[in-house]
């Protein structure tokens, strides 16, 4: 019997377009890089005779050298992987086809499919979409080359190819002309060229250019075999999940489940593509999918599964999983908590990728008239920091990486070659007169990633370690760098302390075992890995990690006595922040100390006693979980330290109350200025008399408008608490206005009854009552198509077709509308473990991997709706 195994199911099917591929020059767009980032599949790619790998947004000239091979074909093939919709990947594709010479046959494989495409908000391309690309990309692609064509020969120039990507002329003319290229329009007269053709192939007679397109569902990031979140840059993740009405939270999340999930047109565009995804992925894992739904974003995408099924899927042979749909709305606690998992240390304490392009400079995703605001999410792409192990040596390597560039460019282009060691010159004058900063480009080098596949060959480490402790995942890291330095012959005296590992004890094995380039090279993947724990070890994250996990330990515990007792915890933590602000405002740095909590921590730490307040004390107010007293009294210490603090201005619920924030704060600080000045004027043995400028009455006038701006810009503030507020009981009253929450499909726990339970999230207590073979208020099942024909037609005979239950399924796919986090792949398991059915595949897959600082971006950040 097959196991289900992403990884395997996707280099399957990139197997699959062998033929393709061969020969060809790729371009990856930013969510297929990440996505073949975490399948390890470049050595595939080169494995099948892909000629080079490069990345699409960041497409240059230099690209082509893959030509200077003697064995290489001049006539260019060009394969492009796009993640986003192909009216948002236009430019691109048409910039790099404008620049490659001699390109005669470009190929397209999009992850999202054709009905995506027509279905999709305001999208310019129809039914038949990919067909209709064919024509467009033609088209403007003609367009393009007459235009530059026609410049050449004004210019005097000859050759219009090499005008085209020439430095100073083909880039601005296609920077110029983005406009013009992205928009798509139907109905052109370039279709009727290709009428002759078969589907999928578009031929230009006069540049001899062949554009085909084609679905390729399978772009994934893979976290192991069997789970799995989406590419954060492509146009599943960055869709909208809900439109801002009374029950959205963020355009990250779904709607609170008020028993109304949205029909037609108010279906948002996140769940279309999701069905979609899902859909291919199953058939692609030849699975006969049973659909399961909680929540009312995962009915609708319930819906449309079940309406995208057909006879023929149902009849083929395939084997039967469970497809179980969450909501994500349905437990905000869990990824807002700092919960006991290393990945989740991790991927919070390392520095993130920065985003290829930003929303605004995408096509159709900006333009949607009853759109929200631009959803990003961040980069899977951790940046992990090795410059340490090349710590003694760094300012050499600089060196000669600026001697191998002046090498290089001798050799690409001579014309400006003055110029350019000038430049060099500058930079290396640059460099000794900053030794002590890194050279930019040596830092990019000196960075590692996660790469599943290749770099963990042999031993799956990631997936060892995802649903590790903190502890437990440290202490199995660090026996792998003991067996690494064994098997290379590397002897060093380190003291170790069994049950237990601190950053004293990686840091020598991780640079013992790098120290030559060959045993970098065969052990990358674990150092690359004990890196990554390194960081999130040290001593400045591993302190705010703790101090924000016992923050919520003791919220926890306030809750579960009185509102009086986890309101005044709230005040106090808001309080603290505030002593920190104007600690860091006389001190003249924005970076607390070490294990401190910032403002913006103590903002995810009142959203998590606010949705603890609900779950505890639904009735203790009219608007709220608190009396008036006790929330007045949270609100003045919010508006306090908005006050004290000066790093608080650019919050997103104080848009508007910016500048004036920061005027006032610049005019404290000159006041300090000032005072302090006046005092040493005022030491100083100067006659009185002489100071005397008689000017009380303006200073009286000044402080009069003085105090009036105050009383305004707080009357102002206490508005735009008043509004994070309003968000905040719409927070503690998800438990009331969620359908399942309220019909209590948690909430008798006769069965199920203990300290660890209750302190569990959703998917542990779904998973355990469903293995269980417990009723689950609220999950719906979406028939099949065999069972709507027996519900519809043979059930008046007596041949109804029984409910299938998800506990008699080998297979299981858990997929979370919205994320998941590190500790919920271990409640997953522990859930599975203690069923006592080993022999059912569970495979857990999200929108997305959350932080609590995701979270926060979400649900107060530039990403919600506050």
């Amino acid at each position: 019997m097959a196991f289900a195994d992403v990884i395997i199911c996707c280099l399957d099917s990139i197997r699959q377009i062998s033929e393709h591929i061969e020969g060809a020059t790729i371009y990856l767009d930013a969510g297929c890089t990440e996505s073949f980032q975490f399948l390890g599949a470049f050595p595939l790619l080169l494995e099948l005779g892909v000629h080079a790998v490069c990345s699409l947004e960041d497409m240059s000239p230099l690209d082509m050298v893959v030509d200077w091979s003697p064995k290489s074909d001049p006539a260019r093939k060009v394969v492009v992987f796009a993640s986003r919709l192909l009216s948002d990947s236009h430019r691109y594709v048409l910039r790099c086809l404008s620049t490659h010479q001699n390109v005669c046959n470009c190929t397209i494989f999009t992850s999202i499919s054709e009905i995506a495409h027509s279905a999709y908000p305001d999208s310019p391309l129809g039914p038949d979409a990919f067909r209709e690309y064919e024509s467009l990309l033609v088209q403007d692609y003609e367009e393009l080359l007459k235009r530059c064509e026609a410049k050449s020969k004004q210019s005097g120039e000859s050759n219009a190819k090499e005008n085209l990507i020439a430095d100073d002329d083909g880039w601005s003319q296609l920077t110029s002309s983005k406009e013009e290229t992205s928009a798509v329009e139907s109905g052109s007269g370039a279709k009727e060229t290709y009428e002759d053709e078969p589907t999928g192939h578009v031929e230009d007679v006069g540049q001899k250019l062949f554009v085909s397109v084609h679905h390729f569902p399978l772009i994934l990031c893979p976290l192991s075999p069997r789970v799995f979140v989406l590419p954060s840059e492509g146009s599943v993740a960055e869709a909208y999940l809900s439109a801002q009405h009374e029950n959205s939270l963020s355009p990250g999340l779904p709607p609170l489940s008020a028993g109304l999930p949205p029909d037609g047109e108010d279906t948002p565009p996140g769940a279309t593509l999701t069905a979609q995804f899902l859909y291919h992925l199953a058939a692609k894992m030849d699975l006969k999918t049973e659909i399961y739904s909680l929540g009312d974003l995962s009915k609708t995408v319930g819906k449309l599964l079940t309406d995208m099924s057909s006879l023929y899927d149902v009849g083929r042979r395939k084997r039967s999983a469970g497809l179980l749909l969450i909501d994500r709305s349905l437990d905000l606690l869990t990824p807002c908590s700092h919960g006991d998992s290393l990945i989740d240390r991790i991927f919070s304490a390392l520095p993130r990728r920065e985003p290829t392009s930003s929303p605004h400079m995408k096509g159709s995703q900006t333009q949607l008239k009853h759109g929200p605001i631009d959803l990003q999410r961040a980069p899977l792409d951790v940046q992990i920091p090795l410059k340490f192990l090349r710590e003694e040596d760094s300012t050499t390597e600089s060196f000669q990486l600026l001697e191998s560039i002046e090498a290089f460019l001798h050799g690409w282009k001579s014309r400006n070659l003055t110029f350019q060691t000038v430049d060099l010159i500058n930079l290396n004058t640059k460099l000794q007169d900053e030794s002590e900063k890194p050279f930019r480009s040596a830092g990019k080098i000196l960075n590692g990633s996660f790469v599943s596949a290749e770099s963990f060959r042999g031993t799956p480490y990631l997936e060892a370690i995802l649903d590790r402790k903190t502890k437990d995942g440290s202490v199995l890291i660090r026996k792998w760098l003991q067996e690494a330095l064994r098997r290379e012959n590397i002897k060093v005296n380190v003291k170790i302390r069994p049950g237990f590992v601190t950053k004293s004890e990686l840091h020598p094995l991780i640079k013992a075992l790098a120290r030559s380039d060959s045993s970098l090279m065969r052990n990358k993947g674990i150092i690359q890995l004990a890196a990554a724990t390194l960081h999130a070890l040290d001593e400045i994250n591993s302190a705010k990690w703790d101090a924000l996990k016992s923050a919520e330990k003791m919220l926890n515990i306030s809750a579960g006595d009185t509102s009086q007792s986890l309101a005044a915890q709230i005040s106090d933590l808001i309080n603290k922040s505030a002593v920190v602000g104007s600690h860091v405002k006389k001190i003249g740095t924005l970076e607390p100390s070490q294990g401190i909590l910032s403002f913006q921590d103590v903002l995810l730490l009142i959203v998590s006693g606010y949705i603890l307040a609900g779950e505890n004390f639904p009735t203790s107010g009219s608007g709220g979980p608190f009396s008036w007293q006790e929330e007045h009294f949270m609100k003045e210490a919010v508006a306090d330290a908005v006050l004290d603090n000066p790093g608080v201005a650019k919050l997103k619920f104080l848009n508007g109350l910016t500048e004036e924030l920061e005027a006032k704060f610049n005019k404290m600080n000159s006041e300090v200025a000032k005072e302090e000045s006046m005092s040493q004027l005022q030491s100083d043995d100067f006659d009185d008399d002489q100071w005397g400028w008689g000017d009380e009455d303006a200073d009286k006038n000044t402080k009069k408008e003085q105090v009036y701006g105050d009383m305004q810009l707080k009357l102002e503030l206490r508005d735009r608490v008043d509004n994070l507020f309003k968000f905040l009981h719409k927070l503690s009253s998800m438990r009331r206005r969620n359908l399942p929450l309220r019909e209590g499909t948690f909430g008798v726990e006769s069965n199920f009854s203990g300290d660890l339970y209750t302190s569990k999230g959703l998917i542990y207590k779904l998973l355990t009552r469903i293995l269980g073979k417990h009723d689950i208020p609220g999950l719906e099942y979406h028939s099949s198509t065999v069972g709507r024909i027996f519900k519809s037609g043979f059930g008046r005979f007596g041949l109804g077709q029984a409910k299938p239950s998800l506990a008699d399924q080998n297979v299981l796919l858990v997929f979370i509308i919205g994320g998941i986090n590190g500790v919920e792949v271990r409640d997953a398991q522990e859930a599975l473990s203690e069923s006592g059915r080993p022999d059912i595949e569970l495979i857990l897959g999200g929108t997305t991997l959350l932080t609590p600082n995701d979270m926060y971006d979400l649900l107060l950040g530039d990403s919600s709706y506050i």
